[in-house]
């Protein structure tokens, strides 16, 4: 039940996130709900690898290149997912910021009740 709760939390996040970042768009809430579940599959598959390959530039930057790999991460999901779509990189990158801030409060409000 908890892990059903958690994708329905994950895609109000990203419907939250799709109304403040001007490059990202859904088409709907299965869209969201598809999204949520395949961004889930994907930061669970891909990237622990790429954290791996990239751990010399992530020492190097103290962590900052972290926030590159959720940027791909939210652009990859987004070219697997039919109607959530971004525009750019950079609306990725800033997207994922804002997404992780969102869903990280509504994780605690959600967990509290």
């Amino acid at each position: 039940m908890s892990l059903i709760i958690k994708l329905l939390v994950n895609a109000l996040a990203l419907i939250i996130t799709s109304n403040i970042i001007v490059g990202i768009h859904l088409t709907s809430f299965s869209s969201a709900l598809w999204a949520a579940f395949i961004l889930g599959a994907v930061n669970m598959v891909i990237r622990p690898i790429m954290l791996f390959i990239t751990l010399p530039i992530n020492i190097l930057t103290l962590g900052l290149f972290t926030l590159l790999v959720n940027g791909l991460m939210l652009w990859i999901t987004s070219q697997l997912v039919s109607g959530f779509i971004i525009d750019s990189f950079f609306s990725a990158l800033i997207g994922a910021i804002v997404l992780s801030i969102i869903s990280t409060i509504l994780s605690f409000i959600f967990k509290a009740k």
